[in-house]
């Protein structure tokens, strides 16, 4: 398939096309004088990102084989630190319950621990394992760590500096014009 204008709206890479790449390095003085080289660096990135994405991102199917509702305890524990499930439940808006079925199931894969609260023994807590810590990482990435390490494994020390001090300025430039770094 081949585009036949700049303007079309169609998505995805040109078979076989290479994303633009800059073609000069530029001074921070020289990026200020001159909008259309940031345009066009904008652009070379930005086809250099689809290709690193579509190169890259996970194909290995469901990330976890989570259900939506474990997803939602795990996640909300990663944020909240241990809860009882009865403080789960009202945080989720899930029936007492529901929360405790979920939870059943996700301790008994082993993702979720039961403990007693050391204030107060009378309470159990419900926290992730390091098993759970570790689904909740892996279902959260986009990219493969795997086939990253590998590339990366064969770039020379200056291009892994280069990409990584690169990425962070991109980052750090977004966060300095008011943006959340995630």
């Amino acid at each position: 398939m081949t585009r036949t204008a700049p303007s079309d709206p169609e998505p995805g890479p040109v078979a076989g096309a290479e994303p633009p790449r800059p073609t000069a390095r530029r001074s921070t003085a020289d990026a200020a004088t001159n909008p259309a080289a940031d345009a066009d660096d904008a652009t070379a990135f930005a086809g250099l990102f689809r290709a690193i994405y579509l190169t890259y991102h996970r194909r290995d199917g469901p990330r976890s084989g989570l259900t939506a509702a474990s997803r939602a305890v795990l996640g909300h524990l990663s944020h909240t630190g241990p809860l009882t499930i009865g403080e789960a439940a009202l945080h989720l808006d899930r029936a007492q319950s529901v929360v405790s079925e979920i939870v059943d199931g996700l301790e008994g894969r082993g993702l979720l621990m039961r403990d007693r609260d050391p204030a107060d023994r009378r309470r159990t807590l419900v926290w992730l394992t390091p098993a759970g810590i570790e689904a909740m990482r892996r279902d959260a990435e986009v990219l493969s760590h795997d086939a990253l390490a590998a590339a990366i494994a064969r770039m020379s020390d200056t291009d892994r500096t280069a990409l990584l001090t690169g990425a962070a300025a991109l980052l750090d430039a977004a966060t300095s014009a008011g943006k959340e770094r995630p």
